[in-house]
């Protein structure tokens, strides 16, 4: 496969209007000795951010542009499919991540053969309590139960090659295991150090109900690396087990029944009546999930988003006539 550049920058932005020329300038100077395009994607930003990026003038410069606020999973996952660069790097659009971190781990990527960089950051300039605190521990967690030993997932800046890059499926708020989402697919992974900046201009996105949708993704996650293929083995387990508990109880019952004795009234007889019905519905559960896995891997894939225009050194274009797309 043949690509335009040698690398594509995806820079998700929210109403980040004081930061996206000093962020486009800081990028620009970073790549200056590298084959590069710049993606601006701006997701559903209410004040000036698009107005802002319209007047750069660099050809080199791709705005997409959302029809409302999707998250930053759906908007990396927009820049990443509209990249046609052989390598896509990723970075926050607040100007706390360095594009100088850019050069040395394209240069690590390409002699080690790599897959995927992410950046470590290195004397992070965050809140301790509510985010440095909920980070490590997230972090710790999510290690110990995936396996996958990345120290700061959260850290948007990496580098993953394009092939790798475009097979992930980004969806929801799991931006921050992509490289959990691409070791499922067999990617070399490594760390690096990379500076961090606090935030100059305007308001952070972020806060402790972040770590809380953080679980609520572990989990997910943990079911996709065991269970996505196969998730009656999840759901079938489950449900042969309370079937199993609930049947022995219901079992003990009929044979103190057989003895004369009243059961009616007794607990355990609705214990183990509700048992089975989970159980039963376990597996059925299991069933469905089963056919709609199948049915997802043959059916056309979905995306989660709407795109309002895309833009190429400040004009809009149609999708087809972008470089590197077929019609």
């Amino acid at each position: 496969m043949s690509y335009k550049f040698d690398l594509s920058v995806v820079v998700p932005l929210f109403n980040e209007e004081q930061n996206v020329k000093h962020l486009h300038k800081a990028i620009s100077r970073a790549l200056k000795d590298i084959n590069a395009e710049i993606i601006f994607v701006d997701d559903g930003s209410f004040d000036a951010t698009v107005n802002e990026v319209l007047q750069i003038q660099d050809s080199n410069l791709k705005l997409v542009k959302f029809t409302r606020n999707y998250g930053q999973t759906s908007a990396m996952a927009a820049g990443i499919e509209h990249a046609v660069g052989e390598y896509i790097v990723t970075l926050d659009g607040d100007l706390q991540n360095d594009p100088s971190d850019i050069p040395p781990m394209l240069a690590r990527i390409k002699k080690e053969n790599l897959d995927l960089i992410a950046g470590r950051r290195k004397n992070r300039k965050d809140g301790l309590w509510l985010r440095k605190i909920p980070s490590i521990i997230a972090n710790k967690l999510i290690r110990k139960s995936t396996g996958v030993h990345i120290s700061d997932l959260g850290c948007s800046l990496k580098i993953f090659k394009a092939k790798i890059a475009k097979k992930l499926e980004l969806y929801g708020e799991l931006h921050r295991f992509i490289p959990i989402l691409a070791s499922m697919y067999g990617a070399k992974i490594a760390e690096i150090d990379v500076k961090h900046h606090a935030r100059k201009y305007g308001a952070s996105k972020y806060g402790i109900s972040r770590t809380i949708r953080v679980l609520s993704d572990l989990m997910l996650m943990l079911f996709f690396i065991r269970y996505r293929q196969r998730p009656m083995h999840l759901f079938g387990t489950v449900g042969q087990g309370f079937l199993c508990v609930g049947g022995i109880g219901f079992l003990y019952l009929m044979l103190i029944k057989l003895f004369g004795a009243d059961i009616g009234h007794r607990p355990l007889l609705t214990i183990s009546v509700f048992l089975i019905i989970t159980g039963i519905q376990f597996l059925s559960t299991g069933f469905i999930a089963e056919l709609l896995m199948r049915t997802y891997y043959a059916a056309e894939k979905k995306k989660p988003y709407n795109i309002a225009g895309i833009y190429v050194g400040g004009q809009k274009i149609s999708e087809s006539n972008l470089p590197g797309r077929k019609n």
